[in-house]
């Protein structure tokens, strides 16, 4: 006697809802999160479906800072538990992050802005010296027809 066992459907679009609204975010925002940008409309869309394309998936996954693995074996209290000891607070992910610019940093940039400086006066110098040949030059054709 063998017993089949039935492999379950998962709702990918349910679940990612879900998992949306216990982070606490709206459509929207999941939308800028991923790299194409989805309107509210499109996340909507995707949360309606059984089977999210996998690229797409990946992307949403990304937004919410989960895995397509965690998406697909969502369980309420295991996901309560995975967002709240997993979140990403790094300094450099927030959007009040302001780097500190170090002296060694503003020694860089003023020596990269003097070499910009003395390339424009060395340029506009260059400019003002053809300038005065191109002048030079009139003033040759003129008195040669004159």
């Amino acid at each position: 006697m063998s017993i089949a066992f039935q492999e379950e459907k998962v709702h990918e679009g349910k679940n990612f809802k879900r998992i949306r609204e216990i982070m606490g975010l709206k459509q929207e925002t999941v939308g800028q999160r991923c790299e194409s940008k989805f309107d509210q409309r499109r996340i909507s869309e995707f949360e309606n479906m059984w089977t999210i394309p996998e690229p797409t998936l990946q992307e949403l996954a990304d937004a919410l800072g989960v895995t397509i693995e965690f998406i697909r074996s969502f369980n309420e209290e295991k996901a309560i538990y995975y967002i709240q000891h997993n979140q990403n607070t790094s300094k450099q992910n927030s959007l009040n992050h302001f780097p500190t610019i170090t002296y060694e940093s503003e020694n860089k940039i003023e020596a990269i802005l003097e070499k910009l400086v003395e390339d424009d006066n060395v340029k506009t110098q260059a400019i003002l010296d053809l300038t005065k040949v191109v002048a030079d030059l009139a003033e040759e054709v003129k008195r040669l027809k004159g």
